[in-house]
């Protein structure tokens, strides 16, 4: 999974919301998956406001001893504007 944006006003033919983007498809690593939603906030920042949802996936770190990923303001900024809500989906390790 781990980032699935989805456009929630747009539906397909099944009713189901639209994907608009899937990031880092292969990295569970939380760290990482805040930089790329954060990037891609930032390139996308333009879209039309509606209801937006980014849902990142994630495992947990052996390695972790505290820490882990952030929502900069900027970010938090721009998802208010545009109207998307996170969801941080935890998932067990393989």
């Amino acid at each position: 999974m781990p980032i699935k944006i989805s456009d929630h006003l747009n539906k397909d033919d099944n009713g189901k919301s639209t994907h608009i983007a899937w990031l880092l498809p292969d990295n569970w690593r939380l760290p990482d998956q805040m930089k790329a939603l954060e990037s891609w906030l930032r390139e996308n920042q333009n879209l039309s406001p509606g209801e937006y949802s980014a849902d990142i996936g994630f495992s947990p770190r052996e390695d972790a001893l505290g820490g882990g990923g952030k929502v900069s303001i900027e970010s938090m900024e721009i998802m208010l504007r545009l109207g998307l809500e996170l969801y941080l989906s935890e998932y067990p390790e393989d």
